[in-house]
């Protein structure tokens, strides 16, 4: 039985000798195979692309056209001219750690894009205007997006800026900005990260908000409450939502009219936080401003159109005083009346496309109006002196130039 029994133990004790050499080789055909796919991740798929754009020689830096020509003319598809554009971006331009609180969504593009292309510094503003127009200026759609973020859990209290570009029939997020490097302690570490090299908006939405839902470029936008609340994924029991419909038609309105679409989209995603609601003030302003600009430009153009007109009823009072002399056609004495005439209407349709209830806008308005009906009398007066006219016959039109007493004595 010992034997028996210590048979079996030997045989047991060679059986798991067996599997702890199975197990060894197992492990390191894992770890063989892990450092395989590490090796792999490491792997920079446009390392081609990076290395040809950030070829781009310093004297074509100057501006985005030059730019965006060196990007045309080395890439061809819209995914390789965006990479190209993101890693020259975010490869070139350091973040302004003494700037970073200073956002002006309202400067000027053209500062925006000048500044860091002179500087070689900016922010989220910066990263993402320069990135834009590029495309642009590349044959890429592209749209700079403001809003703000959460990064670990926790919202920012300042916004942010970046951008949205159309890559063949499909919108991808770039976050040129975060996508540059970081900052740790008060500097600016930089390392670029693909995450925010086009990006899902279904992802994106985890970390990036816009003001205006329509920039989510999704069909179940979320909410900023949802967004607080880490509540990111689509929820097909809302509203179905045409971004693309949208945004087609949002192309297509005047300026006004996009502010004010906007605006009731910002409004309607709930005003969360400050920043929010600062952008709907903003907002609100923008179209306020736009509203009277228009106003004061409607009415200038209506005051220039009454003043050509009023001049040139007056020529043509001086003319007929002078017995039509020197000679004119019909249709060119005729001309000058119809023109100042049509000027007239013109000036009165100008006012009457101005809704404002402005007291003083609405009493220059009217005091205009008053101004045009009266021109329009007399204009009415000459021109049915010209039509008697014209239908006389040489001795009859040149008769009509004279005033006379009941003795038929020509008074002039």
């Amino acid at each position: 039985m010992r034997n028996v029994i210590g048979n079996q133990i030997t045989t047991q004790t060679h059986n798991i000798d067996d599997r702890m050499k199975l197990i060894k080789l197992i492990l390191i055909f894992t770890l063989a195979t892990q450092t395989i796919f590490s090796q792999k991740a490491t792997v920079n798929e446009f390392s081609a692309i990076d290395k040809k754009a950030l070829q781009l020689p310093d004297s074509l830096t100057k501006t985005t056209d030059l730019i965006a020509s060196y990007i045309t003319s080395n890439f061809s598809t819209d995914k390789d001219k965006s990479r190209a554009i993101f890693i020259w971006v975010a490869s070139n331009i350091q973040y302004d750690i003494d700037n970073m609180f200073a956002i002006n969504f309202y400067e000027k593009k053209e500062d925006k894009i000048a500044k860091p292309l002179k500087t070689r510094k900016g922010i989220c503003e910066n990263y993402a205007s320069l990135f834009t127009d590029i495309c642009i200026k590349s044959g890429l759609k592209s749209f700079v997006i403001e809003g703000y973020t959460k990064q670990n859990g926790f919202t920012d209290y300042i916004p942010h800026a970046w951008s949205a570009a159309l890559i063949d029939t499909s919108w991808f997020l770039f976050d040129p900005t975060w996508g540059s490097g970081y900052v740790n302690g008060g500097k600016f570490f930089k390392k670029i990260n693909n995450d925010y090299f086009k990006a899902h908006p279904a992802t994106f939405i985890k970390s990036h908000i816009p003001f205006d839902y329509l920039w989510q470029f999704l069909n179940y936008p979320i909410t900023n409450q949802e967004f607080y609340e880490g509540k990111t994924q689509q929820n097909k029991t809302k509203a179905y939502f045409s971004f693309k419909d949208t945004l087609q038609a949002y192309e297509k309105l005047s300026h006004i009219d996009q502010l004010i679409s906007s605006a009731y989209r910002v409004e309607k995603n709930g005003v969360k936080n400050s920043m929010v609601f600062d952008r709907l003030q903003h907002l609100k302003l923008e179209i306020e401003n736009d509203r009277h600009t228009k106003t004061v430009n409607s009415y200038n153009s209506a005051v220039v159109d009454y003043n050509e007109a009023i001049n040139g009823l007056n020529e043509f009072i001086n003319y007929r005083n002078k017995q039509f002399t020197p000679k004119k056609s019909d249709p060119e004495i005729q001309s000058m009346l119809d023109v100042p005439d049509n000027k007239l209407k013109e000036a009165k349709n100008k006012l009457g496309e101005i809704s404002s209830t402005d007291v003083n806008t609405v009493n220059m308005i009217r005091q205009l109006t008053k101004s045009i009906d009266d021109a329009s009398k007399q204009m009415k007066e000459q021109q049915d002196w010209l039509k008697l006219y014209f239908s006389k016959s040489k001795s009859g039109r040149k008769s009509m130039f004279y005033k006379v007493t009941w003795f038929g004595i020509p008074l002039n």
